[in-house]
């Protein structure tokens, strides 16, 4: 791996922490049982575009980050994150456009959130419905925040992924 890439891998992996942690209070969107926390997963969006590794370890972040704040419940959750970031980076080494990829690892995102939840206490209704929507609209508002942060600093990535 590049340096170039671990170093921004280090300031997604950054951002991902400080997100939850100091702009939590301000960004979040509770509807009991579920929590949003608005722009928490455009760290591992923009991660995706720099490779697998990179992406594994900004979700990794982000589940520390809501571990520190929110507890495990929701740090369980974050730990999908590293899943569905894993797949779009990948995803995209084998060509596939960067759109594409944000709108396909939704329901694996969605469905990979509602599931690690059930263990955890939450009922079906509570985990597939509430969650797993929940993280479905929350993972398209976050999509279009990454594409658009993407777009408007043009990051030195491949941007053929765009299109």
């Amino acid at each position: 791996m590049k340096i170039r890439d671990l170093v921004y891998g280090a300031l997604l992996t950054a951002f991902s922490l400080l997100i939850p942690i100091a702009f939590g209070s301000y960004l979040r969107v509770f509807i009991p049982p579920f929590s949003a926390t608005l722009a928490s997963h455009v760290p591992v969006m923009i991660a995706m575009l720099i490779n697998p590794p990179v992406a594994l370890l900004v979700g990794a972040g982000s589940a520390l980050g809501f571990l520190l704040i929110m507890g495990p419940v929701v740090a369980a959750r974050a730990a999908v994150h590293m899943l569905f970031g894993y797949v779009g980076a990948v995803l995209l080494k084998q060509g596939w456009s960067y759109p594409w990829v944000l709108l396909v690892t939704a329901p694996i995102h969605a469905l990979g959130e509602a599931l690690v939840v059930l263990p955890l206490g939450f009922t079906l209704y509570q985990g597939l419905y509430i969650v797993g929507f929940g993280t479905l609209l929350h993972h398209g508002l976050d999509a279009l925040i990454a594409f658009l942060v993407v777009k408007a600093i043009s990051l030195n990535f491949s941007l053929g992924h765009l299109n």
